[in-house]
């Protein structure tokens, strides 16, 4: 058997190992304890990024597919406004080739009717010249 000085020492440590432990062992509970609480306060922060994420994604996407199809109704306008003045162009270049020969035919009307007048007014100068000859030499007849 062992010595009881030595039984006392050894149990006396063994009891401050033991109370030493049990300190460690509830310093690590509340460890552990406090660890679950982070673990679940950032479980819930990813899960409310991630869900922040998802509706950004979302948002995104559909402000993009909205500027899609505003540019596409954007590119349809410019190509009907392109076709409208490619039809403008034809249109008023036809009015104006009609506007011109309409005036060269009115200029041409304009000026047979003038060179007519012209005529006629020769004509009667040329009569009334004759006339006036005629008066000169019946007042010196006289």
């Amino acid at each position: 058997m062992a010595q009881p000085d030595n039984v006392e020492a050894r149990l006396s440590a063994l009891e401050t190992n033991v109370r030493d432990l049990t300190a460690e062992v509830r310093a690590t509970k509340q460890d552990a304890a406090a660890a679950r609480v982070l673990a679940r306060g950032a479980d819930r922060d990813v899960s409310e990024f991630r869900g922040e994420l998802r509706d950004f994604r979302q948002a995104t996407t559909s402000s993009f597919n909205a500027m899609r199809a505003d540019l596409t109704d954007v590119r349809t306008d410019l190509t009907d406004v392109r076709a409208d003045l490619t039809d403008l162009r034809q249109h008023v270049d036809t009015g104006f080739a009609e506007i011109r020969t309409e005036m060269r035919s009115g200029f041409a009307q304009v000026r047979g009717a003038l060179d007519a007048s012209a005529a006629g007014h020769q004509q009667i100068a040329g009569l009334l010249n004759t006339l006036i000859a005629q008066q000169g030499e019946s007042a010196a007849d006289q």
